[in-house]
């Protein structure tokens, strides 16, 4: 076995950088599933449904931006879900609603044509 010498600028790397890989790496083992979800479309209206249990209403934020629909959930929210869609057109706002049930998530988009 060959063994190399490692030098101290190796490890250089900050504490909070750190901590910071460290809670990704807690998040992405823990006991809860990767939340499910499932895509349609029926013309110029996109529905997402999304598995999101133990999330409330006031713990999610939905951002719309032009194409783009952005998914997270608030500081402190028991689980973090953070997720994003680009649509082939610019979305309604308007027109596109989402609802929370039984833990499931429900975006219907509409887009401009």
């Amino acid at each position: 076995m060959i063994v190399t010498p490692l030098h101290r600028s190796a490890f250089a790397v900050s504490p909070a950088a750190m901590d910071a890989a460290l809670q990704r790496f807690l998040q992405s083992t823990t006991a809860a599933p990767a939340a499910q979800e499932q895509g349609s479309q029926d013309g110029n209206t996109f529905t997402i449904a999304l598995d999101v249990p133990g999330l409330a209403r006031d713990q999610l934020t939905i951002e719309l931006q032009d194409k783009t629909v952005r998914l997270s959930s608030v500081e402190g929210a028991p689980r973090s879900v953070q997720r994003a869609w680009k649509l082939p057109a610019a979305i309604d706002a308007a027109q596109s609603k989402a609802a929370l049930e039984n833990g499931v998530l429900t975006l219907t988009l509409v887009t401009h044509q």
